[in-house]
């Protein structure tokens, strides 16, 4: 059984990825004990990020730079509230055929994440 999900990313600046990731996207930041991690939290997510400047840029990936699925009570609020904080959003929220409407958007770090809310 699974008991809850985290995920880990590599980050190229772990004080600026910090930053974005509260001050955009809403997450609580944190130390966990070791100057090299932070831990994202906002709700139910969890996000390992680890300082590796030298690590190949998600950017490069291409589609392997999606790395998260944030299911949201509205897409459409937490789409303004990103816009509002002049997030880079790849698109905005449309409706899907999979009963979902959603939008995607790139980090600071060059990540993906999609964001849906269930129709």
């Amino acid at each position: 059984m699974i008991k809850e999900t985290m995920f880990v990313i590599a980050v190229p600046d772990l004080k600026k990825s910090a930053d974005f990731y509260q001050n955009v996207l809403g997450f609580n930041v944190s130390e966990i004990g070791d100057p090299g991690w932070r831990m994202y939290v906002k709700d139910n997510c969890q996000i390992m990020a680890g300082d590796c400047p030298d690590a190949i840029s998600p950017q490069k990936l291409g589609d392997h730079s999606y790395f998260c699925y944030l299911v949201v009570e509205s897409a459409d609020d937490y789409y303004a509230e990103l816009i509002s904080k002049n997030a880079e959003i790849t698109n905005a929220p449309e409706d899907k055929p999979w009963q979902m409407r959603e939008f995607a958007i790139t980090t600071i770090d060059g990540h993906r994440i999609m964001v849906g809310e269930r129709l």
